[in-house]
């Protein structure tokens, strides 16, 4: 247990928090930028959503097919190192993009090979970056550190469109990833920094890499709560978290806006997000964590359904933000609630096997996809959400543990 005067010091006064929050911080607006980007890219392109819906799968697809392994890995190797790796993995993809996109070479298939590399930050942020934040604060601490980290990510939702957008329309797509290649620079510069040497861990004798993948998907099947927190997760990332990769398409199509209306319209859900993750940081109590959870599910989908049938931009903005605010209360009780219910030397690969549950996103954003081109992008956000729901329903006893065992960590 950590003392009173180190629980309630400013998270940010801790040097190696800090610089793991402005690697997160970095990534996260490039996330946002590129998304964005390669949006309109397509979309200018090919006309296609279900196009722009699949460039974001291959985002996700990392997340699914190396989630549970780098789980396993960054218990087995130092993990700042891995971190320094994988982010300069992204920059050289930027970089290489913009290069092409100058050059006038660029083509659809490079565009979605480049979101399947810099989908390797995405799919190390919980086993690596995550699990380093917590043993840079410790488990006390861990509600308020993922609070400040949601909060600053939802932010980078806000200024990675708005920019993505500004610079698409000024400079086209070349200029958007030249920029996302300069954040992930500095983001290696940040992780370069770090003076925390977290891992590798101990290995049990004749524990192999794959006996230690078995073992944490095994205590995250065998645990009602873990279990729950993960079904939880499966269902907002197929049935919810792919809409948004359809909002360029209904700013442009059904709401009439351009590149920097979609721009500002993007960062809405990430505006209510960051109020929502600042308030949870300041008044969220561990046991009233879960509830938060489900409840922020609940809401998010709702408020898909209702941005969908929005007919004017007066109405969809507010419901983007207040679906941000649910989206808020989802993320931010997420990662934490896994980190507490797991053991300490398991956080990491239950960790991992969170990821790959995050990685199932590609499912539903095919899914999408194919409703988009069948029904038009409105019509095909209302039909998941609905979707969304009946699943929750329909599985209550899947996930009831979570609240019904709900107890202070």
């Amino acid at each position: 247990m950590e003392d009173t005067a180190a629980s309630r010091r400013w998270l940010l006064a801790e040097p190696d928090y800090r610089r793991l929050w402005l690697v997160g911080l970095n990534l996260s607006i490039v996330r946002g930028l590129e998304t964005l980007a390669v949006a309109l890219f397509v979309l200018e392109a090919t006309g296609s959503a279900f196009l722009v819906t699949l460039m974001t799968l291959l985002r996700l697809l990392p997340m699914g097919l190396f989630g549970a392994p780098l789980g396993a890995l960054a218990e087995r190797v130092e993990r700042r190192s891995l971190l320094i790796v994988i982010a300069a993995m992204g920059a050289v993809a930027s970089a290489a993009m913009a290069w092409l996109a100058w050059a006038g070479m660029l083509e659809m298939w490079q565009v979605a090979l480049g979101c399947f590399v810099s989908g390797f930050a995405w799919a190390s942020d919980n086993p690596v970056r995550r699990m380093m934040l917590g043993l840079a604060v410790g488990a006390d601490r861990m509600g308020r550190a993922m609070s400040m980290d949601i909060a600053t990510n939802n932010a980078s939702r806000m200024i990675g469109p708005s920019i993505g957008g500004v610079v698409f329309a000024v400079v086209g797509v070349a200029g958007a990833f030249a920029l996302a290649a300069v954040l992930q620079v500095l983001a290696v510069g940040f992780a370069i920094s770090i003076r925390m040497r977290a891992g590798p861990g101990a290995a049990a004798p004749g524990e192999g890499f794959l006996a230690r993948i078995s073992e944490g998907i095994g205590l995250a099947w065998r645990d009602r709560r873990l279990r729950g927190v993960l079904w939880i997760t499966i269902v907002f990332n197929v049935f919810g978290w792919p809409f948004t990769s359809l909002i360029p398409v209904v700013a442009q199509q059904h709401l009439g806006l351009g590149a920097e209306g979609t721009g500002l319209l993007s960062s809405l859900d990430g505006a209510g997000s960051f109020l929502g993750a600042l308030v949870l940081g300041l008044v969220a109590r561990p046991r009233h964590y879960a509830r938060i959870y489900v409840s922020g599910l609940v809401l998010y989908l709702v408020l898909l359904i209702a941005f969908a049938l929005a007919p004017s931009v007066a109405l969809a903005g507010p419901a983007l933000v207040l679906g941000g605010v649910g989206q808020a209360c989802f993320a931010v009780m997420q990662a934490t609630l896994v980190y507490l219910a797991a053991p300490p030397e398991m956080r990491s690969r239950v960790l991992g096997v969170l990821t790959v549950c995050i990685g199932l996103g590609p499912i539903g954003f095919l899914h999408l996809g194919i409703l988009a081109e069948l029904f038009g992008a409105r019509t095909a956000c209302i039909m998941t959400g609905l979707e969304g729901l009946l699943a929750l329903a329909l599985t209550w006893r899947v996930w009831r543990p979570v609240i019904s065992e709900e107890r202070s960590p």
